[in-house]
Order: structure tokens, then sequence, then C-alpha cells
């Protein structure tokens, strides 16, 4: 079933795949109110909801209330960024030259000041590696924890499918179910999809669409992006409200929609979510401080989700192929994406620090997987890239007990193979559902009753060592 089937709140078709235009405005008619359950609001499809992590000693364990994945979509590549070469050939090295940083004895690109300014809040993973060269597949490993089930060798193949491990809010949503209005995922700014490729692992998948994540797919930065189609007009009281969930519940037997249906009620009821996405509420100069672009927009909405008590916030950096830096990987990255991603994430961790969020927050940073060691120009192009590279590459993270201002791990001196302990995708997602405080034994329950192991790696203890 592909992604953009699911109930979504305000489109006129389950099946259309993220609309451009903006949000609806005005308040709520009595038609669109009864419809709110299997329309859209925002462009949202709606998952289950998750109970709160527990708070537990230990290494980590339970720490984090919401995790924020930030996905460089594409892939990152790491030596033009985290993991310079600067000795190594120019073939190699790449056009950008290196800064120090706030780390001893560790540098990293010069078109990220910021952040080397303030690396010692952060964990650096230089020794990220798997074994999926292809885009769908490394995406899946990426947003879920787990390679694709039956995975087979063509992109076609590998599209979004009801088959795919479910995504790591959609999984927390079956484990830890809740009925306070706050979805157990978002995604955000729009689901990862190009022409009729539609990225796996991005929702539910074998569990069944109750459980997939809520899906933003409008800007941030639009002037479009407001929440006042969520407000309710004259005469909509609670109690009206509560009649009219009563009405749906008669005349709608669908299980799946009045799920979804009785999640959009809980949403609007309790307002702790409709208010996050409020972003005209930001003072003017802190939203300047983000970026007034798609990324540090996201990455600011993700910061007042995280405030809601939202579990699991993936904001996308970029449409699928951002990152892909085949060709002009150097302008790109120097122009575009290293800057708009660079000022987000500061001012994210700044925020999420000063705020005191940032103890119960695990935020991540990284791609399906890095970029060839090696420069090279594909055929008919002219100006230079690098290719897919998942043997070795970069991550950061922060927050929930995570000890920063450490460099974990090393690759080679060409930066195409660790050097030490590797850490697969795999081990990150258990890391990620260890941080929530569930334990690496946990299971999870198909639409045929069957109890699945959830996780597949281990967890980076080297985050919590320091």
């Amino acid at each position: 079933m592909a992604f953009m089937n699911l109930p979504r709140l305000n489109s006129q078709s389950n099946l259309q795949s993220g609309s451009k235009n903006g949000l609806p405005g005005g308040h709520w008619s009595r038609r669109s109110f009864v419809q709110a359950g299997g329309s859209t609001l925002l462009g949202l499809g709606m998952g289950s909801l998750l109970k709160a992590a527990p708070n537990a000693l230990g290494t980590g364990f339970g720490r984090a209330k919401s995790v924020i994945l930030i996905n460089l979509t594409g892939g990152l590549s790491h030596i033009d960024s985290l993991d310079p070469k600067p000795s190594a050939p120019e073939e190699i090295r790449g056009e950008f030259k290196t800064i120090s940083t706030k780390h001893p004895g560790v540098a990293i690109c010069e078109h990220l000041p910021k952040l080397a300014a303030s690396l010692n809040r952060w964990a650096l993973v230089r020794s990220f590696s798997h074994g999926e060269n292809g885009h769908l597949p490394g995406t899946h490993r990426l947003l879920t924890g787990v390679p694709m089930p039956n995975q087979r060798q063509t992109d076609l193949d590998n599209v979004l499918s009801r088959r795919d491990w479910p995504s790591y809010g959609a999984a927390v949503s079956q484990i830890r179910p809740r009925k306070d209005g706050i979805p157990g995922g978002v995604t955000l700014p729009h689901a990862l999809i190009e022409g009729p490729l539609t990225w796996p692992g991005q929702h539910a998948g074998l569990l069944g669409p109750h459980y997939d994540p809520l899906l933003v797919s409008q800007d941030p930065n639009s002037s479009t992006f407001q929440m006042e189609s969520l407000s309710m007009g004259p005469g909509f009281d609670v109690s009206r409200m509560e009649t009219r969930r009563t009405l749906l519940d008669q005349m709608d037997k669908n299980p799946d929609l009045k799920a979804h249906q009785g999640v959009a009620f809980d949403m609007l009821l309790s307002g702790k979510v409709t208010q996050a996405f409020r972003l005209e509420m930001e003072p003017d100069r802190n939203r300047e401080r983000y970026g007034r672009n798609m990324f540090g927009q996201s990455m600011l909405l993700a910061r007042r989700l995280a405030q809601a008590g939202v579990p699991v916030i993936q904001a996308n950096m970029g449409i699928v192929q951002s990152w892909d830096t085949h060709t002009d990987n150097w302008g790109s990255l120097k122009n575009r994406l290293l800057p708009w991603t660079e000022q987000g994430l500061t001012a994210l961790e700044e925020d999420l620090a000063f705020s005191g969020l940032l103890d119960s927050t695990l935020v991540v940073v990284m791609g399906e997987f890095g970029r060839t060691p090696k420069i090279s120009t594909l055929p008919g192009q002219t100006i230079a890239g690098r290719d897919h590279w998942a043997s070795c590459y970069s991550g950061l993270l922060a927050g929930a007990g995570i000890k920063t201002g450490q460099v974990i791990g090393k690759s080679d001196s060409r930066g195409a193979y660790p050097a030490s302990q590797s850490y697969s995708p795999m081990d990150l997602g258990t890391t990620i559902y260890h941080s929530l405080g569930i334990p690496t034994d946990s299971s999870i329950l198909d639409p045929l009753g069957r109890n699945l192991n959830l996780m597949q790696g281990q967890v980076i203890e080297a985050l919590y060592r320091g």
C-alpha cells in the first residue's frame, strides 16, 4: 500500500501525494468538521499515539521523551563536512579547507563555522557503516533501524510497502499507545517521493495504517503555513465536538478510519500539537536565528513538537535527492546545504539546552550513507561530485544522556572504511529505542498476531561513556 493511501486530514482524495497548495483558511464548517477524521488538516497523515518513555536509571536508558531525527536526504559527503582528509590526494580531499573546532585536535569543513564553535556540545561518530549503497533500502535502514525485509534488487521493487519494517514513531505507537491528543510520530515537511518512487520505511509498514505517523506536507517557511483551519469557529465548543464524535461513531464502521478520526478529535480537543504548529507565535528574531528557509523552519517546528511532547519527530532536510551530490558537490554544499542546516541545527541545540529540554530530547543528524572518497564526473556532466558510499560515513548526536565533546570511531586515511569499531544503522536504531526506554528484547505484533523482535543492533555504548 502506498504511503499516500493513508488517511489524511483535508485532501479530496486519499491518493494524493502531497499537495503544494496553501493551507485552507478560515474556521471549521460543520461539514468539514464531520469529515475531519478521513480528510486532511495541513496535509497530515495520522498515526496512533504513544505514552511517554519511562525515566530509568542507567546509560541513557529512558532519558529521552522525544527523538528528533534530522534526515540529510540523499547522503551527506562526510569527507566534505564532518570527516575531512586534508592530507589525502586532491582527488580525495576535494575543494574545501578545514577549520579547528572546540574539540582539541578535531577539524571539520571550513563552511561549518557555527558547528565548529559548538562541536563540544555534540558527539561526532565517524565510523558508521553498512552494505547498502541504494537510496531506498539505505533510507529504510536509517528510518527503521532494520534492513528491508525480503529485499529485492531493483529500486522499483524497493518502494514503500506494507512489508516494510515500521518507522520509529510507528513502532513506539504500538508499544506505548496513548490517548492524550499527542501523535506518536510526526514527519515533516514532506514525504520522501520522487516520480514513481516512494522511499520505504516512512510509515508503519507491516503494522498497518493504524500506526502511521502524522505527515506534514507543507513548507513551514511558507506564508500559508498556519493552523487557522484548526481553530474552532463560532458555535463549536467541546460539547458540540463530542456530539460530532458520537455521530461519526455511528456512521463509520471502518476500524482504521475510526482510529484516525479519534486521533483527529483528540488533537483538536487537547490543543497541544495544534499550538506547536503556530510558528507565527515565535518572535521574528528567533525565526531568523533558525534561518528563513525550509531547513531552518523545519527544525524550529521540530523543537516546538518536542516541547509539545511528540515522541518521534523526523525532519527531512530537503527532497530525496538534496544531498545526492553526484554533480556540483561543492557548490551545493557551500551555497545551500551546509549553511542552511548548520544555522538551524545550531539554533535547535541552543534552544533545547536553554529550555532544559536537551536532557530529555535525543537529536540525531545523518543521512542514509556518505559519499565516495574518490571524486568523479558522471557521463554527460562537466561538474564533478561524489557518488553513494555506505562503507563509511559520519553522524552527529546530542541530548538525552549522550556524552558530548567526543569523537567516536575513525575512518582510514581516505575516508573509505572504518579504522576502528564500526556502527550500523541497526545499532543506531537500537540506541534510539534504548534512549526512549524500550528494552532491546522488545517485540511488536504484526496483523497476523505474530510477535517480531523489534531491534537487530546493539546500543552504541560509547555515546554514553565519554
